[in-house]
């Protein structure tokens, strides 16, 4: 097994050489399917790839919200406070490296009345850095980055995006941090072959996937991630797909965010 990470451009990168990888079976593409397909498809004006046609949904794997986090070392401890931080200031700055982070701060720009400019980053390590060192105000990130930096103090998470995570108690949403209207934005990790995959190698696969994500060590290493398993198969990530493809263009719209 070779891993081959391929930073950037909100994940386009990585997510285009999949996408033109030799549809034998060989090359998995495990992404984030609620931002590389369903975001990017409404974050950029012209993609260099077709998130439905150019790929077969294998299965789903996981499920899991953003967190909004700032520096422990500030006075910020929940939501309200960052609003009145940012209310005072006049214009903030956040920082994340994935589209579903950007359409979470924009809706929450939006519905508390607050103004932050966006920082785009390759990966989480860096926006973290540069809040630590005092350059941004906040910043987002999913949550299977966030669980460790959070338990070892390097991050002080103040609310999820989407539901609570089993492991990071006592950290509220943002509908119940105040900030009403923000819904419940998920995300969620899938995996992808190239369109033309033989359809036996599909199924064999769904099933591998489908094993391992059943196993109680893969449960108890996601929920340590902040993440819930959510397993499926071909068809029902394909169905999930469309459905979030539209679901992220009413997201985009309503945080007020143009294509790039």
């Amino acid at each position: 097994m070779i891993v081959d990470n391929r930073a950037g451009a909100l994940g386009t990168i990585g997510t285009e050489a999949a996408a033109r990888a030799k549809p034998d079976g060989y090359t998995i593409y495990i992404a984030p399917g609620s931002s590389s397909h369903a975001a990017s498809a409404h974050m950029f004006k012209k993609l260099p790839f077709d998130p439905v046609k150019d790929f077969i949904s294998v299965t789903t794997l996981a499920k899991l919200s953003f967190v909004f986090a700032v520096d422990p070392k500030s006075n910020i401890k929940t939501i309200a406070d960052l609003t009145a931080h940012l209310k005072a200031k006049g214009k903030g700055s956040y920082g994340t490296p994935a589209p579903t982070g950007v359409v979470s701060a924009e809706l929450y720009k939006k519905f508390a009345g607050v103004q932050a400019t966006k920082v785009q980053y390759k990966d989480t390590a860096l926006p973290m850095n540069d809040m630590l060192a005092g350059n941004l105000d906040f910043m987002l990130g999913d949550a299977s980055w966030a669980v460790e930096p959070a338990k070892s103090g390097k991050i002080r998470i103040l609310a999820v995006s989407g539901d609570r995570a089993a492991a990071l108690p006592g950290v509220p949403t943002m509908e119940e941090s105040g900030v009403k209207g923000f819904g419940s934005v998920m995300a969620w990790w899938a995996v992808y072959v190239p369109a033309h995959t033989p359809q036996p190698v599909v199924g064999k696969l769904e099933g591998w996937f489908n094993q391992i994500v059943a196993m109680d060590e893969t449960k108890k290493f996601l929920t340590n991630l902040g993440a819930d398993p959510f397993p499926g198969n071909s068809k029902s990530a394909a169905d999930l797909l469309l459905k979030d493809l539209k679901a992220w263009g009413e997201y985009v719209k309503l945080a007020g965010i143009e294509p790039q």
